[in-house]
């Protein structure tokens, strides 16, 4: 993993518009949070009344927080897309754990041939012994 793997261009082009996404995202968060605070603060004096200036704040707070969660879903998507991605893009991971797996069954299959051979060995041998008693027995 700690190799640079080179992608295709399309794959690059990919990754390259998942990290835009992420930071246009994180940065709408943090301008959208900085105004809150600043809105939050209350000014001496304007040129509207302040129950007028309180009610543009609010609405201002609302449509910025609407803003964060719309952001944050945005980035709840990109991270369901990076797994995405990565499920069906990452062929090495995919490609070690299918020979891990193939291995695993070797082995499986080697001890498995072991026993059958001892198992065979042993029924020969009490068959040679059953065939001697009975040839040598009176009664065949």
């Amino acid at each position: 993993m700690a190799q640079q793997r080179v992608l295709p261009q399309s794959k690059e082009t990919l990754l390259q518009s998942y990290n835009k996404r992420l930071k246009d995202d994180v940065k709408s968060i943090m301008d959208n949070f900085t105004e809150i605070i600043k809105t939050a603060k209350i000014e001496d004096e304007t040129q509207v009344s302040r129950a007028t200036q309180g009610e543009q704040d609010n609405y201002e707070m609302h449509v910025r927080a609407a803003n964060i969660v719309r952001a944050g879903e945005s980035l709840m998507k990109l991270v369901s897309d990076l797994k995405q991605f990565l499920i069906l893009n990452d062929f090495p991971s995919v490609n070690e754990a299918i020979n891990q797996r193939n291995q695993q069954l070797r082995s499986l299959q080697e001890e498995c041939d072991k026993k059958l051979i001892a198992l065979r060995d042993e029924i020969s041998v009490d068959l040679y012994e059953l065939e001697e008693e009975y040839y040598s027995s009176r009664y065949k």
